[in-house]
Protein backbone atom coordinates (compact mmCIF):
# COMPACT_ATOMS: atom_id res chain seq x y z
CA UNK A 1 0.00 0.00 0.00
CA UNK A 2 1.35 3.44 -0.90
CA UNK A 3 1.72 6.24 1.66
CA UNK A 4 -1.62 7.56 2.90
CA UNK A 5 -2.82 10.99 3.87
CA UNK A 6 -2.39 12.10 7.45
CA UNK A 7 -3.14 15.17 9.51
CA UNK A 8 -6.82 14.73 10.28
CA UNK A 9 -7.69 12.78 7.13
CA UNK A 10 -7.83 9.07 6.43
CA UNK A 11 -4.44 7.72 7.49
CA UNK A 12 -2.19 4.76 6.74
CA UNK A 13 -3.88 2.71 9.44
CA UNK A 14 -7.23 2.82 7.67
CA UNK A 15 -8.42 -0.56 6.44
CA UNK A 16 -11.34 -0.82 4.01
CA UNK A 17 -14.46 -0.61 6.12
CA UNK A 18 -16.63 -3.72 6.15
CA UNK A 19 -19.89 -2.21 5.01
CA UNK A 20 -21.65 -5.47 4.35
CA UNK A 21 -22.05 -4.83 0.63
CA UNK A 22 -18.71 -6.00 -0.82
CA UNK A 23 -17.88 -4.80 -4.29
CA UNK A 24 -18.19 -8.35 -5.59
CA UNK A 25 -21.28 -9.43 -3.67
CA UNK A 26 -24.05 -8.29 -5.97
CA UNK A 27 -24.28 -11.34 -8.23
CA UNK A 28 -27.99 -11.13 -8.79
CA UNK A 29 -28.54 -7.56 -7.68
CA UNK A 30 -29.47 -4.80 -10.10
CA UNK A 31 -28.58 -2.02 -7.65
CA UNK A 32 -26.02 -1.16 -5.01
CA UNK A 33 -26.54 0.94 -1.87
CA UNK A 34 -26.21 4.57 -2.95
CA UNK A 35 -24.23 6.31 -0.22
CA UNK A 36 -22.51 3.22 1.17
CA UNK A 37 -21.06 2.41 -2.24
CA UNK A 38 -19.64 5.93 -2.47
CA UNK A 39 -17.91 5.39 0.88
CA UNK A 40 -16.38 2.14 -0.31
CA UNK A 41 -15.21 3.74 -3.56
CA UNK A 42 -13.57 6.51 -1.54
CA UNK A 43 -11.70 4.04 0.65
CA UNK A 44 -10.71 1.79 -2.23
CA UNK A 45 -9.25 4.82 -4.08
CA UNK A 46 -7.11 5.64 -1.07
CA UNK A 47 -5.85 2.07 -0.94
CA UNK A 48 -5.15 1.53 -4.64
CA UNK A 49 -5.90 3.20 -7.98
CA UNK A 50 -4.28 3.66 -11.39
CA UNK A 51 -4.00 7.46 -11.51
CA UNK A 52 -0.23 7.63 -11.04
CA UNK A 53 0.26 4.86 -13.60
CA UNK A 54 -1.73 6.84 -16.17
CA UNK A 55 0.23 10.03 -15.44
CA UNK A 56 3.48 8.14 -15.85
CA UNK A 57 2.33 6.54 -19.10
CA UNK A 58 1.22 9.83 -20.61
CA UNK A 59 4.33 11.75 -19.61
CA UNK A 60 6.54 9.10 -21.24
CA UNK A 61 5.62 10.76 -24.55
CA UNK A 62 7.34 13.94 -23.36
CA UNK A 63 5.98 17.35 -24.38
CA UNK A 64 2.68 17.00 -26.26
CA UNK A 65 2.16 20.27 -28.09
CA UNK A 66 -1.16 20.09 -29.94
CA UNK A 67 -0.82 18.78 -33.47
CA UNK A 68 2.67 17.31 -33.07
CA UNK A 69 3.68 13.66 -33.48
CA UNK A 70 3.93 13.24 -29.70
CA UNK A 71 0.38 14.53 -29.31
CA UNK A 72 -0.93 12.05 -31.89
CA UNK A 73 0.98 9.11 -30.40
CA UNK A 74 -0.22 9.96 -26.90
CA UNK A 75 -3.83 10.02 -28.14
CA UNK A 76 -3.46 6.60 -29.80
CA UNK A 77 -1.98 5.24 -26.57
CA UNK A 78 -4.85 6.80 -24.60
CA UNK A 79 -7.51 5.12 -26.71
CA UNK A 80 -5.76 1.78 -26.39
CA UNK A 81 -5.38 2.27 -22.63
CA UNK A 82 -9.07 3.10 -22.25
CA UNK A 83 -10.09 -0.06 -24.10
CA UNK A 84 -7.79 -2.09 -21.89
CA UNK A 85 -9.42 -0.60 -18.82
CA UNK A 86 -12.86 -1.69 -19.98
CA UNK A 87 -14.24 1.58 -21.30
CA UNK A 88 -16.81 1.34 -24.07
CA UNK A 89 -17.42 3.36 -27.23
CA UNK A 90 -13.79 4.45 -27.22
CA UNK A 91 -12.99 6.75 -30.12
CA UNK A 92 -10.59 9.41 -31.34
CA UNK A 93 -12.31 12.47 -32.82
CA UNK A 94 -9.98 14.57 -34.98
CA UNK A 95 -10.31 18.25 -35.86
CA UNK A 96 -8.12 20.69 -37.83
CA UNK A 97 -5.61 23.00 -36.18
CA UNK A 98 -2.90 25.43 -37.20
CA UNK A 99 0.21 23.95 -35.58
CA UNK A 100 2.71 26.43 -34.09
CA UNK A 101 6.14 25.13 -33.10
CA UNK A 102 8.99 26.81 -31.27
CA UNK A 103 12.31 27.65 -32.87
CA UNK A 104 15.53 29.23 -31.64
CA UNK A 105 14.96 31.85 -28.94
CA UNK A 106 17.16 34.06 -26.80
CA UNK A 107 17.26 37.47 -25.19
CA UNK A 108 19.88 39.82 -23.84
CA UNK A 109 20.49 43.23 -22.37
CA UNK A 110 22.69 45.09 -24.86
CA UNK A 111 23.30 48.13 -22.63
CA UNK A 112 24.09 49.60 -20.17
CA UNK A 113 25.20 46.25 -18.63
CA UNK A 114 25.34 43.53 -21.32
CA UNK A 115 24.11 40.14 -20.10
CA UNK A 116 21.83 37.27 -21.21
CA UNK A 117 18.18 36.98 -20.21
CA UNK A 118 16.22 33.76 -19.73
CA UNK A 119 13.27 34.17 -22.09
CA UNK A 120 10.74 32.02 -23.90
CA UNK A 121 8.48 32.92 -26.80
CA UNK A 122 4.76 33.08 -26.20
CA UNK A 123 2.85 30.43 -28.12
CA UNK A 124 1.55 31.71 -31.44
CA UNK A 125 4.03 34.58 -31.64
CA UNK A 126 5.41 35.54 -35.04
CA UNK A 127 9.14 35.35 -35.62
CA UNK A 128 11.68 38.11 -35.34
CA UNK A 129 14.08 38.81 -38.23
CA UNK A 130 17.02 36.37 -38.26
CA UNK A 131 19.20 38.91 -36.48
CA UNK A 132 16.46 39.59 -33.93
CA UNK A 133 14.85 42.80 -32.75
CA UNK A 134 17.08 45.33 -31.01
CA UNK A 135 15.56 48.46 -29.47
CA UNK A 136 15.24 50.60 -26.37
CA UNK A 137 13.01 49.09 -23.71
CA UNK A 138 10.11 50.94 -22.10
CA UNK A 139 9.36 49.40 -18.69
CA UNK A 140 5.85 49.33 -17.25
CA UNK A 141 5.47 48.34 -13.62
CA UNK A 142 1.85 47.28 -14.19
CA UNK A 143 -0.43 46.22 -17.01
CA UNK A 144 -2.58 49.29 -16.45
CA UNK A 145 0.42 51.54 -17.09
CA UNK A 146 0.78 50.03 -20.56
CA UNK A 147 -2.92 50.51 -21.22
CA UNK A 148 -2.60 54.15 -20.15
CA UNK A 149 0.29 54.80 -22.56
CA UNK A 150 -0.79 57.04 -25.46
CA UNK A 151 -0.87 55.94 -29.08
CA UNK A 152 2.54 56.28 -30.72
CA UNK A 153 4.45 56.45 -27.45
CA UNK A 154 6.20 53.11 -28.04
CA UNK A 155 7.15 53.61 -31.69
CA UNK A 156 10.31 51.65 -32.45
CA UNK A 157 10.65 50.39 -28.87
CA UNK A 158 10.19 47.15 -26.92
CA UNK A 159 7.32 47.21 -24.41
CA UNK A 160 8.14 45.44 -21.14
CA UNK A 161 5.45 44.67 -18.50
CA UNK A 162 6.84 43.74 -15.07
CA UNK A 163 3.69 42.98 -13.06
CA UNK A 164 4.12 39.84 -10.90
CA UNK A 165 1.61 37.02 -10.43
CA UNK A 166 0.09 36.87 -6.93
CA UNK A 167 0.26 33.50 -5.15
CA UNK A 168 -3.23 32.27 -4.19
CA UNK A 169 -4.81 28.95 -3.26
CA UNK A 170 -7.49 29.11 -5.95
CA UNK A 171 -5.50 30.45 -8.89
CA UNK A 172 -7.32 33.77 -8.83
CA UNK A 173 -3.97 35.55 -8.83
CA UNK A 174 -3.14 34.05 -12.20
CA UNK A 175 -6.57 34.99 -13.47
CA UNK A 176 -5.95 38.60 -12.50
CA UNK A 177 -2.86 38.89 -14.72
CA UNK A 178 -3.42 36.38 -17.52
CA UNK A 179 -4.77 39.09 -19.82
CA UNK A 180 -1.24 40.52 -19.97
CA UNK A 181 -0.15 37.50 -21.98
CA UNK A 182 -3.28 37.28 -24.14
CA UNK A 183 -3.70 40.97 -24.92
CA UNK A 184 -0.30 42.52 -24.19
CA UNK A 185 1.27 42.05 -27.64
CA UNK A 186 -1.72 43.60 -29.41
CA UNK A 187 -1.85 46.54 -26.99
CA UNK A 188 1.88 47.13 -27.36
CA UNK A 189 1.68 46.94 -31.15
CA UNK A 190 -1.19 49.45 -31.15
CA UNK A 191 1.15 51.93 -29.45
CA UNK A 192 3.95 51.39 -31.97
CA UNK A 193 6.10 48.75 -30.20
CA UNK A 194 8.28 46.44 -32.27
CA UNK A 195 8.32 43.62 -29.69
CA UNK A 196 6.68 42.69 -26.38
CA UNK A 197 8.33 41.25 -23.27
CA UNK A 198 6.62 40.41 -19.99
CA UNK A 199 7.48 38.97 -16.61
CA UNK A 200 6.25 35.42 -17.03
CA UNK A 201 3.09 34.36 -15.23
CA UNK A 202 4.74 32.31 -12.51
CA UNK A 203 4.90 32.54 -8.72
CA UNK A 204 8.40 31.04 -8.44
CA UNK A 205 11.81 32.72 -8.14
CA UNK A 206 13.80 30.38 -10.42
CA UNK A 207 15.48 31.42 -13.68
CA UNK A 208 12.82 29.56 -15.62
CA UNK A 209 10.33 31.32 -17.85
CA UNK A 210 6.65 30.32 -18.06
CA UNK A 211 5.40 30.05 -21.61
CA UNK A 212 1.73 30.11 -22.71
CA UNK A 213 -0.44 31.29 -25.54
CA UNK A 214 -0.96 34.73 -26.85
CA UNK A 215 -3.27 35.55 -29.72
CA UNK A 216 -2.19 33.78 -32.90
CA UNK A 217 -1.21 36.17 -35.68
CA UNK A 218 -0.49 39.26 -33.60
CA UNK A 219 2.06 41.22 -35.57
CA UNK A 220 4.97 41.69 -33.13
CA UNK A 221 7.27 39.05 -31.59
CA UNK A 222 6.28 38.30 -27.99
CA UNK A 223 8.29 36.83 -25.13
CA UNK A 224 8.17 36.08 -21.40
CA UNK A 225 11.19 36.24 -19.08
CA UNK A 226 11.93 34.53 -15.79
CA UNK A 227 10.96 36.40 -12.60
CA UNK A 228 14.61 36.90 -11.50
CA UNK A 229 15.43 38.38 -14.92
CA UNK A 230 12.50 40.78 -14.56
CA UNK A 231 13.91 41.90 -11.20
CA UNK A 232 17.37 42.27 -12.70
CA UNK A 233 15.96 44.39 -15.52
CA UNK A 234 14.52 46.79 -12.96
CA UNK A 235 17.89 47.09 -11.23
CA UNK A 236 19.72 47.70 -14.50
CA UNK A 237 17.17 50.35 -15.54
CA UNK A 238 18.07 52.43 -12.47
CA UNK A 239 21.39 53.19 -14.19
CA UNK A 240 20.06 54.52 -17.46
CA UNK A 241 18.09 53.58 -20.57
CA UNK A 242 18.02 49.83 -21.29
CA UNK A 243 18.55 48.43 -24.75
CA UNK A 244 17.41 44.84 -25.45
CA UNK A 245 17.86 42.30 -28.22
CA UNK A 246 15.28 39.51 -28.64
CA UNK A 247 15.55 36.62 -31.08
CA UNK A 248 12.75 34.16 -31.74
CA UNK A 249 12.56 32.05 -34.88
CA UNK A 250 9.52 29.78 -34.92
CA UNK A 251 8.65 28.45 -38.38
CA UNK A 252 5.40 29.56 -39.94
CA UNK A 253 2.38 27.66 -38.54
CA UNK A 254 1.23 24.76 -40.71
CA UNK A 255 -2.18 23.21 -41.17
CA UNK A 256 -2.52 20.02 -39.19
CA UNK A 257 -4.88 18.28 -36.83
CA UNK A 258 -5.26 17.16 -33.25
CA UNK A 259 -7.95 15.21 -31.42
CA UNK A 260 -10.12 14.40 -28.45
CA UNK A 261 -10.01 10.88 -26.97
CA UNK A 262 -13.34 9.65 -25.56
CA UNK A 263 -14.43 6.56 -23.63
CA UNK A 264 -17.57 5.66 -21.69
CA UNK A 265 -19.03 3.57 -18.91
CA UNK A 266 -22.55 3.07 -20.26
CA UNK A 267 -25.28 3.44 -17.65
CA UNK A 268 -27.52 0.50 -16.82
CA UNK A 269 -30.89 2.30 -16.74
CA UNK A 270 -30.39 5.76 -18.30
CA UNK A 271 -27.60 5.26 -20.82
CA UNK A 272 -28.52 8.39 -22.78
CA UNK A 273 -28.01 10.61 -19.72
CA UNK A 274 -24.32 11.55 -19.78
CA UNK A 275 -21.95 12.88 -17.13
CA UNK A 276 -18.83 14.36 -18.76
CA UNK A 277 -15.49 14.44 -16.94
CA UNK A 278 -11.85 14.53 -18.00
CA UNK A 279 -8.75 16.62 -18.54
CA UNK A 280 -6.68 17.80 -21.49
CA UNK A 281 -4.11 15.63 -23.22
CA UNK A 282 -1.89 18.35 -24.73
CA UNK A 283 0.93 20.11 -22.94
CA UNK A 284 3.33 22.91 -23.73
CA UNK A 285 6.49 21.99 -25.60
CA UNK A 286 8.81 22.83 -22.70
CA UNK A 287 7.82 19.90 -20.42
CA UNK A 288 5.88 16.63 -20.29
CA UNK A 289 3.02 18.44 -18.56
CA UNK A 290 2.63 16.18 -15.52
CA UNK A 291 0.63 18.74 -13.54
CA UNK A 292 -0.88 20.40 -16.60
CA UNK A 293 -2.68 18.16 -17.32
CA UNK A 294 -1.62 14.52 -17.18
CA UNK A 295 -2.67 14.63 -13.53
CA UNK A 296 -6.24 15.62 -14.40
CA UNK A 297 -6.49 12.82 -16.95
CA UNK A 298 -5.12 10.33 -14.44
CA UNK A 299 -7.48 11.47 -11.67
CA UNK A 300 -10.70 11.38 -13.66
CA UNK A 301 -9.90 8.21 -15.61
CA UNK A 302 -8.91 6.36 -12.44
CA UNK A 303 -12.10 7.46 -10.68
CA UNK A 304 -14.23 6.16 -13.55
CA UNK A 305 -12.23 2.92 -13.63
CA UNK A 306 -13.01 2.27 -9.96
CA UNK A 307 -16.71 2.64 -10.74
CA UNK A 308 -16.29 0.29 -13.71
CA UNK A 309 -15.02 -2.38 -11.31
CA UNK A 310 -18.29 -2.38 -9.36
CA UNK A 311 -20.54 -5.41 -9.98
CA UNK A 312 -23.31 -3.03 -11.06
CA UNK A 313 -22.95 0.02 -13.32
CA UNK A 314 -24.47 3.33 -12.19
CA UNK A 315 -27.79 4.35 -13.72
CA UNK A 316 -26.27 7.04 -15.92
CA UNK A 317 -23.38 7.01 -18.39
CA UNK A 318 -20.00 8.42 -17.37
CA UNK A 319 -18.07 9.80 -20.34
CA UNK A 320 -14.36 10.50 -19.94
CA UNK A 321 -12.92 13.01 -22.43
CA UNK A 322 -9.23 13.67 -22.92
CA UNK A 323 -9.62 17.05 -24.60
CA UNK A 324 -7.11 18.21 -27.21
CA UNK A 325 -5.64 21.66 -27.89
CA UNK A 326 -6.50 23.26 -24.55
CA UNK A 327 -3.22 25.12 -24.35
CA UNK A 328 -3.09 26.85 -27.74
CA UNK A 329 -5.33 29.88 -28.06
CA UNK A 330 -6.40 29.28 -31.62
CA UNK A 331 -8.59 29.47 -33.44
CA UNK A 332 -9.57 32.80 -31.89
CA UNK A 333 -10.93 32.10 -28.42
CA UNK A 334 -8.97 28.89 -27.89
CA UNK A 335 -10.29 25.65 -26.34
CA UNK A 336 -10.41 24.07 -29.79
CA UNK A 337 -10.96 20.52 -28.50
CA UNK A 338 -13.62 21.56 -26.02
CA UNK A 339 -15.40 23.60 -28.65
CA UNK A 340 -15.24 20.74 -31.16
CA UNK A 341 -16.77 18.37 -28.62
CA UNK A 342 -19.55 20.77 -27.61
CA UNK A 343 -20.36 21.80 -31.18
CA UNK A 344 -20.46 18.18 -32.34
CA UNK A 345 -22.78 17.21 -29.50
CA UNK A 346 -24.95 20.24 -30.23
CA UNK A 347 -25.22 19.33 -33.91
CA UNK A 348 -26.30 15.83 -32.89
CA UNK A 349 -28.97 17.29 -30.62
CA UNK A 350 -27.39 15.62 -27.57
CA UNK A 351 -26.63 18.60 -25.36
CA UNK A 352 -29.93 18.16 -23.44
CA UNK A 353 -28.71 14.63 -22.53
CA UNK A 354 -25.68 16.05 -20.75
CA UNK A 355 -26.56 15.86 -17.06
CA UNK A 356 -23.51 17.64 -15.62
CA UNK A 357 -19.83 18.19 -16.45
CA UNK A 358 -16.50 18.93 -14.80
CA UNK A 359 -12.78 18.81 -15.50
CA UNK A 360 -9.65 18.29 -13.42
CA UNK A 361 -7.09 20.82 -14.71
CA UNK A 362 -5.28 22.38 -11.77
CA UNK A 363 -2.49 19.99 -10.93
CA UNK A 364 -2.47 17.40 -8.18
CA UNK A 365 -2.87 19.43 -5.00
CA UNK A 366 -5.33 18.30 -2.34
CA UNK A 367 -9.01 18.97 -3.04
CA UNK A 368 -10.32 21.27 -0.32
CA UNK A 369 -13.87 22.20 -1.37
CA UNK A 370 -16.86 21.22 -3.48
CA UNK A 371 -19.22 23.44 -5.46
CA UNK A 372 -22.46 22.07 -6.90
CA UNK A 373 -24.81 23.64 -9.48
CA UNK A 374 -27.24 26.38 -8.43
CA UNK A 375 -30.05 25.18 -6.18
CA UNK A 376 -28.16 22.13 -4.90
CA UNK A 377 -26.96 23.43 -1.54
CA UNK A 378 -29.85 22.13 0.57
CA UNK A 379 -30.30 18.68 -0.96
CA UNK A 380 -29.75 15.09 0.03
CA UNK A 381 -26.93 14.85 -2.51
CA UNK A 382 -25.06 17.76 -0.94
CA UNK A 383 -25.51 16.35 2.56
CA UNK A 384 -24.36 12.85 1.61
CA UNK A 385 -21.48 14.19 -0.46
CA UNK A 386 -20.15 16.16 2.46
CA UNK A 387 -20.60 13.32 4.92
CA UNK A 388 -18.48 11.18 2.60
CA UNK A 389 -15.94 13.81 1.51
CA UNK A 390 -15.39 15.54 4.87
CA UNK A 391 -12.94 12.83 6.10
CA UNK A 392 -10.79 13.75 3.08
CA UNK A 393 -10.48 17.33 4.35
CA UNK A 394 -13.06 18.70 1.91
CA UNK A 395 -15.72 21.26 2.84
CA UNK A 396 -18.87 22.28 1.01
CA UNK A 397 -18.83 25.71 -0.59
CA UNK A 398 -22.43 26.86 -0.95
CA UNK A 399 -21.53 29.24 -3.79
CA UNK A 400 -22.90 27.65 -6.97
CA UNK A 401 -20.52 26.20 -9.54
CA UNK A 402 -20.78 28.34 -12.67
CA UNK A 403 -17.94 26.56 -14.48
CA UNK A 404 -16.35 23.15 -14.30
CA UNK A 405 -12.93 24.03 -15.72
CA UNK A 406 -11.68 25.48 -19.02
CA UNK A 407 -12.73 22.60 -21.28
CA UNK A 408 -16.22 22.59 -19.78
CA UNK A 409 -16.85 26.26 -20.65
CA UNK A 410 -18.35 25.54 -24.12
CA UNK A 411 -20.77 23.03 -22.58
CA UNK A 412 -21.79 25.44 -19.81
CA UNK A 413 -22.50 28.09 -22.45
CA UNK A 414 -24.93 25.62 -24.01
CA UNK A 415 -26.74 25.14 -20.71
CA UNK A 416 -24.98 22.11 -19.19
CA UNK A 417 -24.66 22.34 -15.36
CA UNK A 418 -21.21 22.02 -13.79
CA UNK A 419 -19.62 21.03 -10.50
CA UNK A 420 -16.15 21.79 -9.12
CA UNK A 421 -13.84 19.83 -6.86
CA UNK A 422 -11.42 22.63 -6.00
CA UNK A 423 -7.73 21.82 -5.59
CA UNK A 424 -5.12 23.65 -3.56
CA UNK A 425 -3.11 25.49 -6.20
CA UNK A 426 -0.84 27.47 -3.87
CA UNK A 427 2.30 26.21 -5.61
CA UNK A 428 0.77 25.29 -8.99
CA UNK A 429 2.11 28.35 -10.79
CA UNK A 430 5.62 27.61 -9.55
CA UNK A 431 5.70 24.91 -12.26
CA UNK A 432 2.87 25.75 -14.69
CA UNK A 433 4.08 26.08 -18.32
CA UNK A 434 7.74 25.65 -17.30
CA UNK A 435 10.36 22.92 -17.92
CA UNK A 436 9.84 21.88 -14.28
CA UNK A 437 6.32 20.50 -14.83
CA UNK A 438 7.49 16.90 -14.45
CA UNK A 439 6.20 13.84 -12.63
CA UNK A 440 8.52 14.62 -9.71
CA UNK A 441 6.10 17.41 -8.82
CA UNK A 442 3.31 14.90 -8.06
CA UNK A 443 2.74 13.46 -4.59
CA UNK A 444 1.00 10.05 -5.04
CA UNK A 445 -0.91 10.41 -1.75
CA UNK A 446 -2.40 13.74 -2.83
CA UNK A 447 -3.27 12.21 -6.20
CA UNK A 448 -5.09 9.40 -4.35
CA UNK A 449 -7.12 11.92 -2.35
CA UNK A 450 -8.28 13.48 -5.61
CA UNK A 451 -9.31 10.11 -7.04
CA UNK A 452 -11.16 9.25 -3.83
CA UNK A 453 -13.20 12.46 -3.98
CA UNK A 454 -13.95 12.13 -7.70
CA UNK A 455 -14.96 8.46 -7.49
CA UNK A 456 -17.30 8.96 -4.54
CA UNK A 457 -18.98 12.06 -5.95
CA UNK A 458 -19.28 10.59 -9.44
CA UNK A 459 -21.09 7.56 -8.08
CA UNK A 460 -23.54 9.73 -6.14
CA UNK A 461 -24.32 11.72 -9.30
CA UNK A 462 -24.33 8.85 -11.78
CA UNK A 463 -26.51 6.52 -9.70
CA UNK A 464 -29.09 9.24 -8.98
CA UNK A 465 -32.01 10.63 -10.95
CA UNK A 466 -31.37 14.25 -9.93
CA UNK A 467 -32.14 16.91 -12.53
CA UNK A 468 -29.31 19.39 -12.07
CA UNK A 469 -30.81 21.75 -14.64
CA UNK A 470 -33.63 22.65 -12.26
Amino acid sequence: MRGRLTGGMLSGSVVLVALGIGLGSAEAQNTLPWAETAVELRDRALADNIAYEIVEGLTLFGPRLAGTDADHRAAAWGAERMRGLGFENVRIEEFPLLVWTRGEERGEIVSPYPQPLVVTMLGGSPATPLEGVEAEAVLFETWQELLDAPEGSLTGRIAVVLQPTPRTQTGSGYGSVSQIRFQGPAEAEARGAVAFLMRSLGTHDRRSANTGSTRMGVGIPSFAMSPPDAEQLVRVARHGPVRLRLVGLPPDPVQGHTQNVIGELVGRERPDEVIVIGGHIDSWDVSPGALDDAAGIGITTAAAKLIAELPVRPRRTIRVVWWGAEEVSQPEGGLAGARHYAETQDELGQIPDHVIASESDFGAGLIFSLNLPPGMADTELAREAMRILAPLGIHFDSAPALSGGPDVIPLVRLGVPAFRLNQDGTDYFDYHHTPDDTIERIDPARLDQNVAAWAALLWLIADSDIDFRR
